[in-house]
């Protein structure tokens, strides 16, 4: 599928956001005052910003306000609801510790529950859609989660937490990618199982079904080369998890260790992210005989 700048941002910006504001809300780490109003500024300009870009990617951006309304079907309309639950829920443990130096523990503990939530459903919008087979698994909203909780907890100055993580984060993509390479042609993703004329022996597209480019083939076919992917998928392994995590186990704990980890976090989160969306195989491209090459 085509890999929309804003939806990128919007995974990847809210998830860390929520996930900092998951420990945050756990009180990791300890803090008070000034300190826990940049870290909780910090949170809410990361998951507010986030999910601010995700309504560039609508069709009519002023209508927003009207996914709230179905939040009995639709994953993101419960993202929605959930995602506001969980930043009012939060603004009030965050307020009751910056100004008045108290801790709510079972406020902060229905926020930290309210922002996994949040993540989850986020997930769900891509792991439920059975037309991409890639994402339909289990390890779509598991991964969504860890990559929460491993750039929540660096961005929370849990350096040991989030090596720990990372490392966990890195079998389950490489589990992600293993389950997913082979979910399409599983499922029947085949031009034959899609015209039902497998019985005839093999299908060949004979024109294309249009002369130029359509809105299908622009969002569901996009395509992307093996050795790219391969390419970015090494990227995503080393950066999102294997480098930080050395470098958090093996370096002295300091701001300099945990600045360099977060930037080579970003670095994997977002080649990541931008290849979650690059290599989904929609079951629509299989009418234009579209497949990855």
């Amino acid at each position: 599928m085509h890999p929309a700048p804003s939806v990128i941002i919007f995974t990847a910006l809210s998830g860390l956001g929520f996930g900092l504001l998951t420990f945050l809300t756990l009180g990791i780490p300890d803090v008070s005052g000034k300190t826990a109003f940049f870290f909780f500024f910090l949170g809410y300009t990361l998951a507010v910003g986030g999910l601010i870009s995700s309504t560039f990617h609508l069709g009519n951006p002023q209508r927003a306000l009207k996914a709230f309304s179905q939040w009995r079907t639709s994953w993101l309309s419960r993202e929605g609801v959930f995602a506001v639950l969980a930043l009012i829920v939060t603004g009030i443990y965050a307020a009751t510790l910056v100004f008045f130096d108290q801790r709510l523990p079972f406020v902060g503990i229905i926020g930290a529950v309210l922002s996994m939530i949040s993540v989850f459903c986020t997930s769900m919008i891509y792991g439920q859609l059975k037309t991409v087979p890639r994402w339909n698994q289990p390890m779509t909203p598991a991964l969504f989660i860890l990559f929460t909780l491993a750039g929540g907890a660096l961005l929370a100055a849990a350096l040991k937490m989030a090596a720990l993580f990372m490392v966990i984060l890195g079998g389950a993509q490489l589990l992600h990618w293993l389950n997913g390479d082979k979910r399409l042609y599983q499922d029947g993703g085949t031009i034959e199982a899609a015209t039902g004329l497998g019985h005839l022996g093999k299908v060949r597209l004979l024109e294309s079904p249009h002369s130029g480019e359509n809105y299908l083939l622009k969002e569901m076919a996009h395509e992307i080369g093996r050795k790219h992917a391969r390419k970015l998928r090494i990227v995503t392994i080393l950066f999102a998890s294997l480098l930080p995590a050395l470098l958090l186990l093996m370096a002295a704990p300091s701001h300099a260790t945990a600045g360099i980890a977060i930037v080579l976090h970003l670095v994997g989160l977002f080649a990541g992210r931008w290849l979650f969306f690059a290599e989904a195989e929609h079951v629509v491209a299989l009418y234009y005989d579209k497949h990855r090459t």
